[in-house]
């Protein structure tokens, strides 16, 4: 049985003839075998010859489960495209749901296309059979390889955030967003329902979910496929969408059902975008949502070794398992095989034939063709503004504070306004925009939002492209969809929560080093991190949001395509978000204050600083020139380099003959061996700036060990010594902080007096000294509150 409901008052769709409904079976069928296909054989692709064992790979490998229910979304899909010439996304949810795409693919012609030894043919299907799975071929996954794709079907919670992604800024563009059972129950999805509410039915695209229940897991089944369909259409209804059901498990009925729901949500999609661009009411639309229940497994076997397989869990992966040495298991394979009459589907050639492809656009309009999924094809240069507009005086080091994140907002304001007409560039983050001083950017764009207001809400605008949602899963799956479309932005973060997505970063930048193996995918806008309230200034939130962390996590990653930044003063931030902001392929990683801090280089040197990436800063230290330092004092952070410099001050002051070399790193990757990434130092330039021998203090804003790590194959690294982040916070002071970690300036003189060989006894009332000065600190703002004044109130010299 099977039935389509749809919203009272939505337009009546005309049903398909039944000859419309043959041949949108046979592109089904089709899209069925391939898929099988695909699980089990790497030869005889078209049975012209019984099946054996030999025609059957070694390894079984890939997911059956959710294949035909895919099968189904692509192919109706199809149709609605070639009918009404849309341009069309799919966002492919379920986790493994890698045949049914690649077999699309190849039914279209798109995956021919950009993999030519791939032939839309009997040799091709061979090839695209032998490669699914197996060693030198394609994943079991949609992943990079599989054309149409932009979301990397590996993990599971971030579909429909990436489909609004997609659609923002796109007004024509529709984006299907097909979601398994299984990932519904994942917090990240959930959250992303909300995503509707962000939605301007004026300036950008639509999104279509399709919500497949199948009603199974790995071994368990769905939550909202076991609920009763009134309580379910009661939580998508609070959600903001009205549903359209699809139920059944006889085809002909499920397609007639099918055509007809797809129908009905584009006819209310153009009727939603029609009244709302003409001028119509200001209020958020109710947009459709199809939930479609089929069997899983739906068409392959019913029962295996006398259990039952369709519609249960055990249609999860590999229905037969044994049939390279089960003969039953192999005549079932066949049989099942046979049961989509491939004769009727492939002609002599083992070319799809005219029927089956009737439903399938053509060109771009191909969902394995669309430029939308291979977005460095229409990717504009951004247009960032000369950094002279925003860049802060400074005449001379250490005379001047200004707050780095609030500068940076003034540029990021001038890159909304340079954007307004095309609009292709975003801000997003969780709530934080006004807290991490970026809000001049409101001067520019207002904050999305489709929801009713009160009169005490500021910024908020139906138009804007300012985007905040308490939900760092969704910020991070907006702007992944939004650059992997071909726009640009920026997330912007506490750096202790940015943790949330650690498991979404990791799944994007492994897409984009796949990506640039592929030769047909254009380089898309980096995926871009602003880090700010960090782990040296959240002393009045505490320890709970103290967490240096991420960098390390992005660090362990794929060095082709990781940059971390730090930024010491506001104009080295502007000289690194420019390079950001402009670049392609990456994940950009600035971690920067928005407290104020002392300006240490004009423009002009940020910019010869950032390119080199780490150097000497030779007024800051007491070389002169005749001889190697006695002692490198190295930092990399605006509160290390502000405690590194506060150091070198004290050590000019008590130990004048020493002779000091201060070094500031910026990109952090420059620490690593040439080798391991684009970024890093040769051993020679790496020892010219560092010494071979001398002690190397390093103040690190985050944890220590990462530096260490970076530069352990260096010939100096047994004299390197880092002072870092140590898991010691709470609400206190802001050099309280640096002290209870060790990396104050006091504790850093006595750590070079303790490492420069003959120091120790030479200098122990200056060490006796920096001792005592801490203790006097410990005293002081528990009597006081506040830090010592001689802190307080330091300037460089």
């Amino acid at each position: 049985m099977s039935d389509v409901t749809r919203p009272q008052g939505a337009p009546q769709s005309i049903p398909p003839s039944d000859e419309e409904l043959a041949r949108l079976d046979a592109h089904w069928r089709a899209a069925n075998y391939l898929s099988v296909g695909q699980i089990y054989l790497m030869d005889n692709p078209l049975l012209r010859k019984p099946l054996e064992p030999a025609h059957i790979k070694p390894r079984l490998l890939g997911h059956w489960g959710t294949s035909p229910g895919l099968n189904l979304v692509h192919t109706h899909l199809n149709r609605v495209i070639a009918q009404h010439g849309l341009d069309a996304l799919c966002i492919w949810g379920p986790g493994h749901g890698g045949p049914a795409v690649l077999a699309n693919s190849w039914l279209e012609g798109s995956y021919s296309e950009v993999y030519p030894d791939v032939s839309r043919d009997e040799t091709g299907m061979a090839r695209l059979f032998r490669q699914f799975s197996f060693p030198g071929g394609v994943p079991s996954h949609v992943a990079p390889e599989t054309p149409g794709s932009i979301h990397e079907g590996g993990e599971l919670g971030y579909s429909l955030s990436h489909a609004y992604g997609a659609a923002l800024d796109n007004p024509e563009l529709l984006v299907a967003c097909v979601i398994g059972d299984g990932e519904a129950e994942t917090g990240p999805l959930a959250a992303s329902w909300h995503s509707n509410k962000f939605l301007d039915p004026v300036r950008d695209g639509a999104v279509l979910p399709v919500l497949h229940l199948n009603g199974y897991k790995i071994a368990n089944p769905t939550v909202l496929a076991r609920l009763p369909e009134a309580e379910l259409d009661e939580l998508l209804r609070g959600y903001g969408h009205d549903p359209l059901h699809v139920t059944g498990d006889d085809p002909l009925q499920v397609h007639r059902a099918m055509a007809g729901a797809m129908d009905t949500a584009l006819d209310r999609i153009r009727d939603i975008q029609r009244t709302a661009r003409s001028g119509g009411p200001a209020q958020r639309p109710r947009w459709p949502l199809i939930v479609l229940r089929t069997p899983k497994g739906w068409t392959g076997p019913a029962q295996v070794d006398g259990l039952p397989v369709e519609g249960t869990w055990r249609s999860h992966q590999v229905p037969l398992a044994g049939v390279r040495d089960n003969p039953d298991h192999l005549a079932q394979l066949e049989a099942w095989l046979r049961s989509y009459a491939p004769e009727e589907l492939f002609d002599e050639r083992g070319r799809p034939r005219a029927d089956v492809l009737d439903c399938v656009p053509e060109g771009r309009r191909r969902l394995g063709a669309t430029p939308h999924a291979n977005g460095g094809l229409l990717t504009r240069d951004l247009p960032v503004p000369p950094l002279e507009r925003y860049a802060v005086p400074v005449e001379e080091p250490g005379r001047s504070r200004h707050e780095p994140a609030k500068v940076l907002g003034d540029l990021l304001e001038g890159v909304m306004a340079a954007t307004a007409d095309r609009r292709d560039f975003r801000l997003v983050g969780p709530d934080e925009t006004a807290s991490n001083r970026l809000h001049a950017v409101y001067e520019a764009s207002g904050k999305a939002w489709q929801e009713r207001t009160a009169d005490t809400d500021e910024h908020l605008d139906r138009h804007g492209r300012v985007m905040e949602i308490l939900s760092e899963h969704t910020c991070q799956g907006w702007l992944e969809g939004y650059v992997l479309t071909g726009r640009h932005g920026l997330f912007s973060c506490y750096e202790a929560f940015v943790h949330i997505v650690d498991s979404m970063v990791n799944q994007h930048i492994k897409w984009l080093r796949t990506a640039r193996t592929l030769h047909w995918r254009a380089p898309v806008p980096s995926l871009n991190y602003l880090l700010t309230s960090h782990v040296w200034r959240q002393d009045h939130n505490g320890f709970s949001h103290q967490d240096p962390g991420f960098v390390d996590h992005v660090l362990n990653k794929s060095p082709e395509v990781v940059r971390v930044y730090l930024p010491p003063d506001a104009n080295t931030l502007l000289s690194v978000a420019d390079h950001a902001l402009r670049s392609r392929d990456y994940v950009n990683v600035i971690v920067a204050g928005k407290q104020p801090c002392f300006d240490w280089l004009s423009l002009d040197e940020a910019r010869v600083h950032c390119a080199r990436g780490a150097g000497v800063w030779e007024w800051a230290g007491t070389e002169d020139g005749t001889r190697e330092p006695d002692v490198v004092l190295a930092c990399a952070g605006d509160v290390p380099t502000q405690e590194v410099l506060a150091a070198a001050g004290l050590l000019r002051d008590h130990l004048p003959d020493l002779a000091v070399r201060v070094v500031n790193v910026v990109d952090m990757t420059r620490l690593m061996p040439q080798g391991e990434h684009p970024h890093g130092m040769t051993d020679a330039e790496y020892d010219a700036l560092f010494t071979p021998d001398r002690p190397v203090i390093f103040a690190y804003h985050g944890y220590p060990w990462l530096v260490h790590r970076l530069a352990y194959r260096r010939t100096g690294h047994a004299h390197l010594h880092v002072r870092g982040y140590k898991e010691r916070g709470t609400t206190t002071t802001p050099f309280d902080m640096v002290v209870s970690n060790d990396l104050d300036r006091y504790r850093l003189v006595m750590d070079v007096i303790d490492r420069v060989p003959g120091l120790g006894v030479r200098a122990v009332g200056v060490r006796q000294a920096m001792a005592d000065a801490r203790t006097r600190h410990h005293a002081w703002i528990r009597e006081h509150g506040t830090d010592l004044p001689e802190v307080a109130d330091w300037a460089w010299i």
